[in-house]
């Protein structure tokens, strides 16, 4: 049997060793459009790669995915991070878990993935070309009902293959492959982003950080999303795991809406307005001879205190016995409700993850084989199904690549 993988990232690799491990006769070539491969195994996690997440319950795993999750159910079933940190133990790669459940190589270095999954490749005999360049990838019968694929290239040569993965991540050649062999693509938009700001409260304060808020943002249809988590103060804006995960879940509604939107954020979630309010009354009995720039009544960053006191109209210099009722309900609603107006997506390239790609309903996953087109396997990025910040989307790529690979030789 040949078979042949489009695409040299996470998931097409591990769909190759997942297919030769479970049949050694099948010839298996990743035919990689670079010349480098795992190119995103190698960025990700700051250089450090964050190979997955500690979940190993998959009904919980998949809350963890804003598209794909119920089809995902199944598969984690088949292949969950618990089988992905046993794998690369079993190859010799020891992962460690950080306190927000993200797992990392105890080395830190993305190489040491990129070496066992090279390693493991070419141990299980499987070909790597690099700078192949797909051009085209088409079906013709021969025997009567035997179905082959004919791959060609740029450079003119055409091979034929009995089994097809496509892994080509968002790559929108990947699409046009899947398209050509009769499936529908849903459009595709980024994920995991940062917000352009430009607001007076946020200039001068790139830096500041803040533990834990509640953001939430609607679209112009009014859909309303939100999330938590800490949220980071940049040169252009908001950042920070809030930001991204609502980036995620919002991917559509801020495309929708050319990342025009208005942005709510509680920096103190565990407390309510009122309660704010009632504090800062308390706090002004007591302190009224101390200066208002000097006492951060709530913990939040000293920088940000002196800002939204500037901000409402309060200098540094005024007494808290002179701060008006008037003053402390301005501050506790700019602490607990603060709007923001999204103008756009970070100024830097940060996009990692797009959300679209080959439709879900064309797809059996519980063998990662098309619907349509018999002998064509998906895994990875290609299809609609995107994780937030974590890990999860290469466990989507260890997967889909485990349960397609597995599938091809079955």
């Amino acid at each position: 049997m040949r078979i042949a993988i489009i695409g040299g990232g996470a998931a097409g690799f591990f769909g190759a060793i997942a297919a030769a491990t479970h049949d050694s006769s099948a010839e298996i070539v990743i035919l990689e459009s670079t010349k480098q491969p795992l190119a995103k195994v190698r960025v990700s996690g700051g250089g450090r790669c964050n190979v997955t997440h500690h979940c190993f319950d998959p009904a919980e795993l998949v809350e963890n995915y804003p598209r794909g999750n119920r089809e995902l159910l199944g598969p984690f079933h088949q292949f969950q991070p618990r089988d992905t940190v046993a794998w690369f133990a079993g190859h010799g790669v020891q992962l460690k878990v950080e306190a927000d459940g993200r797992m990392f190589p105890v080395t830190d270095q993305s190489s040491t993935i990129v070496d066992c999954l090279l390693n493991a490749a070419a141990q299980s005999g499987v070909q790597v070309r690099l700078d192949a360049k797909v051009k085209s990838a088409g079906t013709f019968f021969r025997n009567g009902d035997s179905r082959q694929f004919e791959i060609e290239f740029g450079c003119g040569i055409g091979e034929r293959y009995d089994r097809v993965l496509l892994a080509t991540g968002g790559n929108p050649q990947g699409h046009l492959f899947a398209e050509a062999l009769g499936h529908s693509i849903v459009p595709c938009v980024s994920s995991l982003f940062t917000f352009k700001v430009t607001d007076a409260r946020l200039r001068g304060l790139a830096g500041t950080s803040f533990n834990n808020v509640r953001i939430s943002l609607k679209g112009k249809d009014k859909r309303k999303i939100e999330q938590t988590g800490a949220l980071l103060i940049t040169h252009w804006g908001l950042s920070g795991p809030a930001v991204l995960k609502l980036s995620a879940w919002g991917a559509r509604i801020l495309a929708d809406n050319d990342y025009q939107a208005e942005l709510t954020v509680d920096f103190l979630p565990q407390h309510s307005e009122q309660e704010l309010y009632r504090t800062l009354l308390a706090h002004k009995e007591q302190n009224g001879r101390k200066h208002i720039k000097n006492t951060a009544v709530f913990p939040v960053p000293n920088r940000y205190w002196h800002r939204i006191v500037q901000y409402i109209g309060i200098t540094e210099e005024t007494r808290w016995s002179s701060v008006t009722k008037e003053a402390m309900k301005s501050i506790a609603s700019e602490l607990t409700r603060g709007r923001f107006a999204i103008v756009g997506k970070g100024i830097f390239k940060v996009e990692f993850v797009t959300c679209g790609g080959v439709n879900l309903r064309e797809v059996d996953f519980k063998t990662m084989q098309s619907k349509l087109c018999p002998g064509l396997f998906f895994a990875g990025e290609i299809l609609d199904i995107d994780g937030i910040t974590g890990g999860f989307n290469f466990q989507n790529a260890w997967t889909t690549g485990w349960v397609a690979g597995k599938s091809m030789v079955a």
